[in-house]
């Protein structure tokens, strides 16, 4: 692979990377959010759209990961 090509692929793993950071950082608040619904309302279906919603973002940045990871390899 060349340098050209090698430089393109670090660039989407950087860009990457700040994406898998800004799920992370709606993830959490979303858990901060799920974490402070009161304990009456914890079988809610509000609970629970933002239970399996933290779950889909841990999902997705875990995806982004190996997407990183499989670029990496390319690159090396």
């Amino acid at each position: 692979m060349n340098r050209e090509r090698r430089k393109a692929l670090r660039d989407i793993i950087e860009q990457l990377e700040e994406l898998k950071d800004s799920l992370e950082s709606i993830q959490s608040e979303e858990e901060e959010y799920r974490d402070n619904i009161p304990e009456n309302l914890q079988g809610s279906e509000r609970y629970e759209r933002a239970d399996e919603a933290v779950s889909y973002m841990g999902d997705a940045a875990s995806y982004l990961d190996d997407v990183i990871s499989n670029i990496e390899s390319a690159v090396e």
